[in-house]
C-alpha cells in the first residue's frame, strides 16, 4: 500500500445562512486554486451577531490535500 502525505492549510468560511454552507464556501474557495482536496475538520464554530440574531456564520477548517510528487522533495 502507496504511503501519504498531506500538507494542512487552515481555513475561515463565512455564510450568513449556516454552518453548513459556511463549509461548503471554504471548500469550495479552497478547491479553486488546491489541488487533491482529501479532508477537513471542524476546529471552532463562531459567528456574528446584530440585533440580538445571528447575522454571519463562521467556521474554521483545517483541510488536507496530498501533495503532487515534485512538492514531496520541496522543504
Amino acid at each position: 500500500m502507496e504511503s501519504h502525505v498531506y500538507k494542512v492549510v487552515e481555513l475561515v468560511g463565512t455564510s450568513p445562512d449556516s454552518v453548513e454552507d459556511a463549509v461548503a464556501a471554504a471548500l469550495k474557495r479552497a478547491g479553486e486554486t488546491l489541488r487533491h482536496l482529501r479532508w477537513f475538520e471542524v476546529a471552532q464554530i463562531r459567528g456574528n451577531i446584530n440585533k440580538g440574531v445571528v447575522a454571519d456564520y463562521q467556521v474554521v477548517l483545517k483541510v488536507g490535500f496530498t501533495l503532487d510528487r515534485d512538492d514531496e522533495g520541496m522543504k
